[in-house]
């Protein structure tokens, strides 16, 4: 079933230029997980679907890479600070479950106001601070980063919806890279469902970033994954409580 749940879910994400981070930690979270596993577990997933996705948005012209060097630039050594950060159970959980609680607000917020809003380039140092920010949350969680970025990049009218997409779903690989490199770096737990997990998130991501680099507009995606990490969220942190 959580297997399915994650094929579901890397489909969904993928579709709007995310790598499912935030969504693996909501579902491992229902499932009552250990959080020891759950973080580098939900960076080795979004590899996969961000490598694929990498692949699919910038063949379909979405990728810009002078908007996306300034963030990457201070996100990448924060991830991988963070990822060396192993925090207890507990504190972790109530601060997963806080951050998906805001990040399924913030989704649904740019499902309803992203429309026709006008581009204009981030200021470099906006990048700098917010990549850096990002990318620490990113490496301490496990959640790649793309679920606070791609809200940020289009309530802020930085890049078009396809374009934020593109921007994002890179963003989410580098920074999984450097946080799971962090994470080894202390050691490595992965549980012995990953193989499976691994396929069926390479199934959902090329089908989610083929359909979503080309065809499908992202607003009713959005609003299905702010449900699940609302969800999610609200396990994680009252998990935490005891």
């Amino acid at each position: 079933m959580l297997t399915i749940l994650i094929l579901i879910t890397s489909t969904l994400y993928a579709s709007v230029g995310l790598g499912g981070g935030s969504g693996y930690l909501a579902l491992m979270g229902l499932f009552n997980f250990d959080p020891a596993v759950m973080k580098p577990t939900a960076l080795g997933l979004n590899i996969l679907v961000s490598s694929i996705g990498t692949y699919k948005y910038s063949r379909a012209g979405h990728f810009s890479w002078k908007l996306f060097w300034p963030f990457a630039a201070t996100s990448i050594p924060l991830a991988f600070l963070g990822g060396r950060l192993n925090l207890d159970g507990d504190i972790y959980k109530g601060i997963v479950g806080l951050l998906l609680l805001f990040a399924a607000t913030r989704l649904f917020i740019t499902a309803h106001s992203a429309e026709n809003k006008p581009v204009i380039a981030p200021p470099l140092w906006a990048a700098l601070i917010s990549g850096a920010l990002i990318g620490f949350i990113a490496g301490i969680t496990g959640v790649g980063g793309a679920i606070f970025l791609s809200p940020l990049v289009l309530i802020m009218g930085w890049a078009t919806p396809k374009e934020t997409a593109g921007l994002t779903i890179l963003f989410v690989l580098v920074n999984s890279v450097s946080g799971l490199f962090g994470d080894w770096s202390n050691s490595l737990t992965l549980p012995p469902q990953t193989v499976y997990w691994g396929i069926a998130v390479i199934i959902g991501g090329w089908i989610g970033a083929e359909f979503g680099s080309r065809k499908l507009e992202g607003n009713i995606t959005r609003n299905v994954l702010a449900f699940i990490l609302f969800l999610g969220g609200i396990r994680i942190f009252f998990s935490a409580l005891g």
